[in-house]
């Protein structure tokens, strides 16, 4: 993988904004039609990592994703009522503590939350969009097709909590996919190259929700990164070609095929999801491996 500018990026680094515990079958798809294991499964993960990714290019500190909200455990009137607040107390059980909001966890590592200049969100779900009001002084970038569904039927029902996202005094930036003359890049043939100089490729990984993104990252003389967002779990069951349980199960499957074609001809590609407990020590092994 080849770009252009070999000083593009200094650094990249990962923090959580608190833990989650979803059902097993919200980590990978079984036959059970997702509202009845929602509702129905007594089993839950241990906790998982809310991850974040800062990348430091030479035009400014890059977030992937902005993590859940503390307001969500504190404050009772985050959720809307009824049976749609109750299938989000039954979708998914946070522990944020005040030290694990964005500011705080991006200080705790060296960075000033005014210091973020652009924050890709993978989707618009409420545990990557849970930064953004700490975020006024950035560019906040996410695909055109996946703003769009904020405009459909029931957006709280998909999981868009639109009052949290669509908030005032934010800079949002709708891309759409556009051709890549980039064979690197196969099996993908679109995309949106953030900086225009390669080293941060917005790739269309839809199947999570109709608009997700992925980005891949690529430094020179290190092995390239792939945060994926929800499209996975666990890192390795991507790459046995299971799907989660959440989204629509044909998209994800194809687009799990494309991930995995991409990773056969980039060996050591490392895929960084949102909630992978492992992404923290493939990050650091991929920090020691050339490609």
């Amino acid at each position: 993988m080849n770009v252009t500018n070999e000083a593009s990026i200094k650094q990249v680094s990962m923090v959580s904004t608190g833990s989650v515990s979803i059902h097993p079958e919200h980590v990978s798809a079984t036959r059970k039609p997702m509202y009845w294991w929602l509702f129905t499964s007594r089993r839950w993960t241990p906790p998982l990592p809310i991850n974040v990714y800062m990348i430091e290019h030479r035009d400014g500190l890059v977030l992937f994703d902005t993590g859940q909200d503390r307001a969500s455990v504190t404050d009772p009137d985050y959720f809307p009522g009824g049976i749609t607040g109750v299938m989000y107390g039954r979708l998914a059980r946070f522990d944020i503590g005040p030290e694990q909001t964005l500011t705080a966890q991006l200080a705790a590592i060296g960075y000033d939350i005014g210091d973020v200049r652009t924050a890709v969100i993978s989707h618009l779900h409420q545990d990557h969009i849970g930064g953004l009001r700490e975020l006024t002084g950035a560019q906040i970038v996410v695909s055109q097709r996946e703003w769009d569904t904020l405009g459909e039927p029931q957006p709280e029902l998909r999981g868009l909590l639109t009052s949290h996202i669509d908030l005032p005094g934010l800079r949002w930036r709708h891309i759409a996919p556009e051709p890549l003359a980039d064979p690197a890049l196969a099996p993908f043939t679109t995309g949106h190259d953030l900086f225009g100089d390669g080293s941060m490729v917005l790739l269309p990984t839809p199947g999570h929700t109709p608009g997700s993104l992925s980005m891949l990252v690529r430094r020179p003389g290190r092995t390239p990164l792939l945060m994926v967002g929800d499209l996975t779990y666990d890192s390795a069951l991507l790459e046995r070609g299971q799907v989660p349980g959440v989204g629509e199960k044909r998209k994800l499957a194809d687009t799990t095929q494309m991930v995995n074609e991409l990773r056969l001809r980039n060996p050591g590609l490392a895929v960084l999801a949102a909630h992978d407990p492992g992404a923290a020590s493939s990050l650091l092994a991929a920090d020691h491996t050339r490609p």
